[in-house]
């Protein structure tokens, strides 16, 4: 009998004196994942334990390529079939873009943003299959994955193809409708299609103001008034993070700190043609209010733009490398400890063919060599490198001592805690089944197509033209697609057998004399229609009564067209049927204008880039909108 008590002791010692120990807790072995392989659960990977604690136990554990990797971030291409190597007949950015085993594996790098992307079942099953190349290397430490917004209806540069997402109108869209709830709703929504992929990061919202009509990014923003759009970034970034951020929160990167609206004659300092903003109107501080409501709700991150702020601090530098900025203001002033991410391109020239090269957009430093920019970036008090992937130079900056590794580790800090905070280290992965129910789900579309509806600004209604009637009239189009249009009416082809036209525009531009093609993509210069283009569409409203409908991705100087036009619509990304449904009385607009329209381009270039609704005597003022 004492034999047997002995070996009864003996058997349970190890189990007690593991309790007593700790390493027995509510989690089995088959709810932790072993990410360092080495057979027990550590600290980092029991999530039961304190974030800080997990933070503080991986970063001990990191070495310093693996911190240096994380400090980057940058594009990464899926196949269409999911995979992730790059194939012989590649296009697009597949073919420009390393794949990722490249980053993850070659350069210790763990975030990255899609620009092209494949169906919902490929960028599901890709983004799995990072994340295993991710769970294999030396810690596990899991990819986060950005994205640039997509799902809003608009062929602008800067917003990605929606493709299967639910596709609602621009920013300034729901600063047209001004409703916080429905700002709301979409964000919870688009919020749920991320996820279901594995997009854990919004680079948006823009809290830049537009109080340069010419500028290029007009589109993205809310507007000209802070007030305004404050109150929708708030409602934009709770619908994304929730009230706190959590396991199923997409994190936003606020941008363009401090305000990238006032450059100057609206040319964008992505290019080198326009590296300086200006403030005319010592108007400032006004630039920084959406910022503040952004700060209220904890944006998770922020992102600085590319610019100078001209006069304004103690050194000419883009944002990014301005420690009065970063430091004295983001840090000091306003108490932020979030991750701050450089824009795309700060360090490192891209070429773009034969004898075209796009420099790194390092305004104020361009003599500096790229290790020296990257050691100015990171002195300002950035946390991150956006569009680079070199962490060759932070290495060398630590190993020649330019840089401290604690100074290193203040950022990967940041880095790490919102991987865990995310829920990343718990189940990086997605059920892609899930995401092929979730992502364009039914009700996700309708509500987008109700919000462009709702979006649509009535500008002008002579005779009460508006609402027409279904089915009753001969009705000619021009940049609408004719087969929707037959649903509302008989489509004619010559305007002069029409009972009424219906004109969709797009807001004038031109593009800026260079030789970078994607500069000559941006919506730069004038405002208003010229020459021959302008003859033909007011021969079209000489001809028949005519509805004009047109497209504010900035804000257009139509004064004659105003004029001729029988009825006279705005919308900020909204369909042929959206419009029609709204001309043909089955939905009332509800838009009022977020930024004024100017009554000249000699009014436009009279203003001050830095204030809000100061054009001389605009066609149609702030907040103009008619109803039905």
């Amino acid at each position: 009998m004492k034999s047997t008590f002995r070996l009864l002791i003996f058997i349970a010692l190890p189990l007690i004196a593991a309790l007593l120990a700790g390493a027995v807790s509510s989690h089995t072995p088959n709810t932790f994942r072993d990410l360092n392989k080495n057979g027990k659960m550590d600290v980092y990977e029991d999530a039961s334990q304190p974030v800080e604690a997990r933070v503080n136990d991986l970063l001990s554990q990191m070495n310093l390529e693996e911190k240096a990797g994380m400090m980057f971030i940058n594009g990464v291409f899926i196949n269409d079939d999911g995979t992730l190597e790059r194939k012989p007949d590649a296009k697009g950015f597949a073919a420009r873009l390393p794949p990722a085993s490249d980053y993850i594996e070659g350069r210790k790098m763990n975030h990255f943003n899609y620009w092209q992307t494949p169906g919902t079942r490929a960028m599901a099953e890709g983004y799995n299959a990072m994340q295993k190349m991710a769970e294999n290397t030396r810690l596990g430490i899991p990819v986060t994955i950005a994205s640039d917004p997509r799902n809003y209806f608009s062929n602008n540069i800067f917003a990605m193809a929606a493709g299967s997402f639910s596709q609602w109108p621009e920013q300034l869209g729901f600063a047209a409708i001004g409703d916080e709830k429905l700002t709301r709703t979409f964000a919870d929504m688009a919020r749920q299609e991320y996820v279901a992929v594995g997009i854990r990061e919004a680079l948006h919202p823009m809290a830049d103001l537009a109080t340069e009509p010419r500028w290029a990014r007009v589109s993205g923003t809310f507007g000209e008034d802070a007030k305004l759009s404050a109150q929708m970034i708030k409602a934009y970034i709770l619908g994304f993070q929730g009230e706190q951020l959590g396991s199923q929160s997409v994190a936003c990167m606020t941008k363009h700190f401090s305000g990238g609206g006032p450059q100057k004659e609206g040319l964008d300092p992505h290019f080198e043609f326009q590296k300086g903003q200006v403030y005319p109107g010592k108007n400032f501080n006004y630039h920084l209010i959406p910022f503040e409501a952004a700060f209220e709700v904890h944006t998770a991150s922020i992102m600085p733009y590319y610019g100078v702020p001209t006069d304004q601090t103690s050194e000419n530098v883009g944002f990014s490398y301005n420690k009065d900025i970063i430091t004295k203001m983001l840090r000091e002033k306003y108490k932020y400890d979030g991750v701050v991410c450089t824009d795309w391109g700060l360090v490192t020239d891209a070429p773009l063919g034969p004898g075209v090269v796009w420099p790194a957009r390092a305004w104020g430093v361009e003599a500096l060599s790229r290790a020296e920019r990257v050691q100015k970036i990171i002195e300002a008090g950035c946390d991150q490198f956006g569009g680079e992937n070199s962490p060759e130079l932070v290495i060398q900056l630590v190993r020649e001592g330019k840089v401290s590794e604690a100074r290193i580790d203040q950022s990967i800090r940041r880095l790490l805690r919102q991987k865990f905070v995310l829920g990343l280290f718990e189940n990086p992965y997605v059920d892609v089944e899930k995401a092929l129910q979730t992502v364009g789900k039914p009700e996700f579309i309708k509500a987008g197509e109700v919000a462009q509806r709702r979006s649509i600004t009535l500008l002008k209604n002579d005779k009460k033209t508006l609402p027409l009637k279904t089915g009753k009239l001969k009705i000619y189009v021009k940049n609408v697609d004719a087969k929707v249009a037959a649903q509302y009416g008989e489509v004619v082809d010559n305007p002069k057998n029409a009972d009424i036209a219906i004109l969709r525009l797009n807001t004038p531009w031109y593009p800026v004399q260079t030789q970078n093609p994607i500069a000559k993509g941006f919506h730069h210069g004038d405002l208003d229609f010229k020459g021959v283009e302008k003859d033909s569409i007011l021969q079209l409203l000489n001809t028949v009564p005519t509805v004009v409908d047109i497209y504010l991705d900035r804000p257009a100087v139509i004064p004659e067209i105003s004029a001729k036009a029988r009825a006279l619509t705005a919308n900020y990304g909204a369909s042929d049927a959206a419009l029609l449904d709204v001309i043909f009385g089955k939905f009332k607009p509800e838009g009022k204008l977020p930024f004024e329209l100017p009554s000249s381009m000699e009014a436009v270039r009279k203003q001050k880039e830095d204030l809000p609704y100061d054009s001389e005597k605009p066609l149609y003022r702030f907040g103009f909108g008619l109803s039905l």
